[in-house]
């Protein structure tokens, strides 16, 4: 009987980690993104004393492109992010004017959110730019999850000094991510919630964003709807059409 048992124990151990930490970070990025993507979101920014909603649209294709749309309010609506491979632009409305944006300022706020504009762009990629070690298991939101470590690699530009993050290992979901800076301090940390079924994707439809050293201050994005591979106009990823997204 010991035996018998030992033998369940080493196969359920083999088959814990029978995938390594790059398979389970390529399936989850793969998950998000699809071979194409639309998305309709609910930017909430959460001050202690006031807060401000702004909505967008958002394509993708691949891993090189991606642009999206402020809708709401008026002030911002019309405002254009376009990445296109490794070059992000930035159109302005008021300006009539479409701008590339300097790779220094992918770590400042994007439109006074806790997200950076490299998190709405996602220029740096989990898969590309890191390198990943399983952890353990541990469970979130009532799921089991990977909790697995990236580290940037040394010729990688990119925000985060350290990341840690949990994928629950039916769905390959990002639950929770920790976003740690350049000295290894925990400054920045995701939540994801409320999962719903988006065409046969299971996805959380709530993020939030807590910058963990402004007390009160949170950004959640709520996902309206969520489209994957459908076809998508090239000229959406081009710099001369951003100004007529609608």
């Amino acid at each position: 009987m010991k035996k018998i048992n030992f033998i369940i124990l080493l196969f359920s151990s083999i088959n814990i980690f029978s995938q390594t930490a790059i398979e389970i970070i390529e399936k989850s990025d793969a998950k998000l993104r699809g071979e194409s993507s639309y998305s309709e979101m609910t930017i909430t920014i959460v001050r202690p004393k006031w807060q401000k909603t702004m909505t967008m649209k958002s394509w993708s294709e691949g891993t090189d492109y991606s642009v999206s749309l402020v809708t709401s309010p008026a002030k911002e609506k019309g405002s254009v992010f376009l990445k296109r491979k490794n070059e992000v632009w930035n159109y302005l409305p008021s300006l009539e004017r479409t701008i590339k944006l300097p790779p220094s300022m992918m770590t400042q706020s994007f439109m006074g959110t806790d997200l950076t504009n490299d998190d709405l762009v996602k220029q740096s990629s989990m898969v590309v730019d890191y390198s990943h070690k399983i952890l353990k298991e541990e469970t979130v939101e009532g799921l089991n999850c990977w909790k697995l470590q990236l580290l940037p690699n040394e010729e990688a530009t990119v925000v985060w000094g350290k990341l840690i993050i949990w994928i629950d290992k039916s769905d390959y979901m990002q639950l929770k991510v920790e976003f740690y800076d350049e000295d290894e301090e925990l400054v920045n940390l995701m939540n994801g919630y409320n999962f719903k079924m988006f065409g046969n994707k299971k996805l959380p439809s709530k993020i939030e964003f807590i910058p963990l050293e402004d007390e009160g201050n949170k950004t959640v994005i709520e996902y309206n709807s969520w489209e994957f591979d459908k076809e998508i106009p090239s000229n959406y990823f081009t710099t001369q059409y951003v100004s007529r997204l609608k």
